[in-house]
């Protein structure tokens, strides 16, 4: 037998890359990583150049590549979001205040951090407590002081984001936490009620054990995130507009929103980061800002572009951000697309166009277009005979569902997590 040595060389040539999305309109944004400079070409090999892996043979005497490294086991325990929102808007005060915000917490852990935002000015936090809310802004625990660096308080820029020092606090799934603070200044603020039980009082009181007195104040305003450290596992986010934030009417309570509906069932975190009045290109430009920063997601939810229809040409427009709207999530989380519900009229552009516009991304969604996985909640909310009405006691002003309606939405996301999402 003939023995032959195969002698293979390697030639690598590597170039600058340059990645863009590109919107459908000079209006859109536009994510661009800078280019390289190329460098002159030499005999050297560059240190900055990543070896290829070593080529291996099997049995056969074929090549075959090393396997990919494995992937970084998570850790057993880690701090993952129990409560977010997304807070928009914007809400001052002159002298100082004590609020008293209800917000349920659905994660276990022996350990909580709390993150505030600040609006659209500066804002001064004097000091803050957590305790087990009670009824009526009482309390069922003695009120922990939260610290900031070690300080009882901050003061920080407009739309800044500041998180407490973690603090021994043990909570159980669902707990509702009384997170009461003393500020002044602008505090970042949601846009609807949804948070009954919460209020505020002028003056210092944020260590009364007592009920908060003042009053109701059912906004969600300063507190954007509470992290609980547990046992690491999933945790979702809920992105969209007010059908996902729980706007019904006037008052609300988001623990009868959708997303909440959902948690309670799987028994996992899906945090909201729904936004009234939110389309593709605010989800876009304050991605990073109210969906990126929140630590620890492993799932996206989103349902988005009930917004954007009306618009002679906005159908393209809309898979073209879509598109680019779960691009910039995959990276950060595993993403799934709702097709959007029914709409009986509009408030904005051609009622001909939402109805066409809507079909033809619903269409394009179940389709496959985006890659991601699909949640059909247009098809458990629709009329059989006309599919842009919804179903009898689903919907209350032809745009937004139902509290009936979000318990039927509740129960096809779980449904379809379940079956595709290994829930």
């Amino acid at each position: 037998m003939r023995m032959w040595r195969t002698w293979l060389g390697v030639l690598a040539c590597v170039g600058g890359a340059q990645w863009a999305c590109t919107p459908s309109n000079a209006e859109d944004p536009v994510w661009e990583e800078p280019s390289q400079e190329q460098n002159e070409t030499s005999n050297a090999p560059d240190a900055s150049v990543e070896v290829a892996p070593p080529l291996v043979l099997n049995d056969e005497g074929q090549v075959r590549t090393a396997p990919p490294p494995a992937q970084p086991t998570p850790p057993a325990v880690s701090f993952q979001p129990g409560f977010h929102q997304a807070l928009r808007w914007s809400y001052s005060v002159s002298s100082v205040t004590t609020f008293r915000m209800r917000v349920p917490v659905a994660r276990a852990g022996e350990r909580i951090q709390v993150t505030f935002r600040a609006g659209d000015g500066a804002l001064t936090l004097q000091r803050a407590t957590v305790a087990r809310a009670g009824a009526d802004g009482s309390l069922v625990s003695t009120p922990v002081a939260l610290s900031f660096e070690g300080k009882p308080g901050f003061t920080a820029g407009a739309r800044a984001l500041v998180r407490s020092d973690p603090l021994t606090f043990p909570v159980t799934f669902r707990d509702d936490l009384a997170i009461t603070f003393e500020v002044r200044g602008a505090l970042a603020a949601s846009a609807i009620n949804a948070f009954p039980g919460s209020f505020a009082r002028v003056g210092t009181h944020s260590q009364a054990s007592e009920a908060l007195g003042g009053e109701a104040f059912e906004r969600s305003v300063g507190v954007a995130t509470v992290d609980v450290e547990g046992p690491t596992g999933r945790a979702f986010l809920a992105m969209g507009d007010s059908i996902t934030e729980g706007y019904v009417d006037l008052r609300n309570d988001t623990r009868n929103a959708w997303p909440a509906l959902v948690e309670s069932q799987l028994g996992v975190p899906v945090v909201n980061a729904g936004v009234s009045g939110q389309g593709f290109y605010d989800a876009l430009m304050l991605l990073d800002d109210e969906v990126l920063a929140v630590k620890g997601i492993t799932d996206c939810l989103v349902l988005l572009g009930t917004n954007d229809l009306g618009d002679e040409g906005a159908e393209e427009q809309m898979e073209t951000r879509m598109l680019l709207l779960v691009q910039r999530l995959e990276p950060f989380c595993h993403v799934w697309v709702s097709t959007l519900l029914p709409k009986e009229k509009t408030n904005y552009g051609a009622y001909e166009y939402v109805k066409s516009q809507r079909l033809s991304f619903n269409a394009w969604l179940r389709a496959g277009g985006t890659g991601a996985e699909v949640i059909d909640l247009e098809s458990v909310m629709r009329r059989t005979g006309n599919v842009h009405l919804y179903l009898e006691g689903l919907g209350v002003d032809g745009i937004h569902p139902s509290t009936d309606g979000h318990r039927v939405m509740a129960t096809e996301v779980v449904r379809t997590l379940r079956e595709r999402g290994q829930l």
